[in-house]
């Protein structure tokens, strides 16, 4: 057949925060860019980040980015690369200051400036001088304030979007340069082969691996998988954060800026068990240990609830008017989905699967690399990855809330200016390897007949419930084995599955067979590399392995496709211009 093609200068894999910000600065420094995205762009999953974005403006409290940094390195568990946290840290205002500029409707303080709001695991003076109050806020639709503003600016911009494609593999040449993908438009099924110059991969997370989770359906880690298969490792995967507070058994997101206006967690008795577990920042310590408090407290017996599966998330006492007002999202969510008022009745959270702290390796530049040996890196041609689909590394062991939003901006603009500068050296398109083009395609024709095989409706939900069996809070060798030994079963069965319905036009079936292909091998990157790592280091916490192991295990942990291998490589630890945080102690 005929292959319809496509050129431009950059192809940009996912629409959410991250590709928007590396789109608008490539279209506003001339570059033909290409965003595709499987669903229309304003419903890519930034829309759902709720509690605001870090930034040291010091509009309520004395800041500064030295101590934004030292909380996300603290956050980190020391696991953080120093010079990329420093970099970002000191962007930050800068970045949210542009968004001003750009449209996007923070919420005030009465003197006019941009609100700000507490959140877990920020401090002022290195820890010393209380909690400080750092993020940025647009009540609590903050990922939607931003995604908009940036989409508007796209369009003003004439970015080229490919709404409601999926993306099927990357496509290189015969020396491994990456120079594009192949996607399918999903509303006629027909396969589009895009050559460009550069791809960045911005395509978010992989939530969906989990039963349940915060994420959207569309987070199944496509990107990563596809860097999987090109030879790109995976980066720190061991490392998933489960947000503390989920609707108990569903999973919705109730956010952190709840507990920034004054929420407090409470148990069966009415104790806020946090002051046990965080004496100094309380309901606002870090995103895993106020997880494992709650998981420990309901394992203890202390649950509220007829199956004490859960504990109560208090907003009540701050009133009507303040819960309005400053997180109207929250109030909805609760009426609709449990039919409650969170002005006037708790609400029952626990931890649900939330951000994956790794992710593609990149440089803080956004570009791919690859390890060799110890001490060198090399990057891989053509290829960048931003967002939750990457791993910088600046959130290391554990993400604080409200640096997320932060990354995708920073590393957003700071891979389209690497970008801009590679496009200067290199004007013209390379030839591509037919074999890639046609490896390429046989994994979309491998789903064009359908047959009586296993479903796979049944092999995603049994995937999903063992990693949330063997892979959650929680963590010790048996289990985790148990689990792997369960993930390559599924993995063998996987050529088994077969569709019920061979149409291409809007054929979703199609689309969910290749995202579960996407979450075997992104499952068995978390598992692996979590069984590898013996010792608790922020979101990874090992029953078997309960204290932190510097001296072995400040390493960042690789996982490889081909043979489902393992390897380290070194965390940066020295920052571009300040002194090095030392680890230490995390107490909070």
């Amino acid at each position: 057949m005929t292959l319809a093609t496509r050129k431009f200068d950059t192809l940009i894999l996912g629409s959410g925060g991250a590709g928007l910000r590396a789109s608008l600065q490539l279209a506003d420094a001339e570059a033909r860019v290409a965003v595709v995205s499987k669903v229309f762009p304003t419903r890519s999953h930034t829309i759902a980040a709720q509690g605001g974005v870090n930034a040291a403006l010091a509009n309520v409290t004395a800041d500064n980015w030295h101590w934004h940094m030292y909380d996300t390195v603290k956050g980190s568990d020391y696991l953080g690369d120093q010079d990329a946290i420093e970099y970002m840290c000191r962007a930050a205002s800068h970045l949210v200051y542009e968004l001003e500029h750009y449209g996007v409707p923070f919420s005030r303080l009465d003197n006019g400036k941009i609100y700000q709001r507490p959140f877990g695991g920020q401090s002022q003076q290195f820890g010393e001088g209380g909690q400080a109050t750092r993020t940025c806020a647009a009540a609590d639709r903050t990922g939607h304030a931003i995604l908009h503003g940036l989409y508007q600016q796209n369009i003003r911009a004439k970015t080229n979007f490919f709404d409601e494609y999926f993306a099927i593999d990357l496509i290189s040449d015969k020396d491994g340069n990456v120079l594009g993908a192949l996607v399918m438009e999903i509303a006629t099924g027909e396969p589009l082969l895009i050559e460009a110059k550069t791809t960045l991969i911005a395509t978010g997370g992989c939530g969906q691996v989990f039963r349940t989770s915060t994420n959207a359906s569309i987070n199944t880690g496509d990107g990563m998988a596809m860097a999987l298969r090109a030879g790109v490792p995976l980066q720190d995967m061991e490392f998933f954060q489960f947000h503390p507070t989920g609707i108990a058994g569903k999973g919705l997101l109730i956010t952190e800026g709840a507990r920034g206006e004054g929420g407090y967690l409470i148990n069966k008795d009415g104790e806020r068990f946090m002051e046990r577990y965080a004496p100094n920042a309380k309901d606002l310590a870090s995103r895993d240990v106020v997880s494992r408090a709650i998981a420990t407290e309901v394992r203890e017996g202390r649950g509220c609830g007829p199956n004490a599966d859960h504990v109560m998330l208090r907003l009540d006492h701050l009133g009507a008017e303040i819960v309005g007002k400053r997180l109207p999202g929250i109030s909805e969510t609760c009426r609709t989905f449990l039919n409650l008022d969170p002005a006037d009745t708790p609400i029952p959270v626990f931890p649900t699967a939330h951000y994956v702290m790794g992710g593609i390796p990149t440089n803080r530049f956004g570009e791919v690399v690859v390890q060799h040996g110890n001490n060198s890196e090399e990057l891989v041609n053509g290829l960048y990855a931003i967002g939750e689909a990457a791993c910088v590394s600046v959130h290391g062991a554990n993400r604080l809330g409200g640096n997320s939003l932060l990354d995708i901006l920073v590393f957003g603009r700071a891979a389209a200016n690497r970008v801009t500068k590679f496009l200067k050296g290199h004007r013209y398109h390379k030839p591509l390897c037919q074999d890639s083009v046609d490896k390429a395609m046989q994994r979309l024709q491998r789903w064009d007949n359908k047959g009586d095989g296993e479903s796979v409706e049944s092999l995603r939900s049994e995937l999903k419930l063992v990693m949330e069996q063997h892979c959650g809070v929680f963590r010790n060798e048996e289990v985790m084995q148990d689990g792997i030994q369960k993930l390559k079963a599924i993995r063998d069965r996987l050529p088994g599955v077969q569709l019920k319905d061979d149409s291409k036009v809007f054929n979703y079936a199609r689309i969910e067979a290749l995202e579960l292909e996407n979450l075997v091998d992104i499952s068995m990157s978390i598992m692996m590399s979590a069984g590898a790592r013996k010792e608790s280091r922020g979101a990874h916490s090992r029953m078997d392995y309960p204290n932190r192991d510097d001296e072995n295990w400040m390493e960042h942990s690789l996982y490889y496709l081909d043979g489902d291998r393992h390897s380290t490589k070194p965390v940066r630890t020295k920052p571009l211009t300040v002194e090095t945080f030392p680890p230490k102690e995390r107490v909070y």
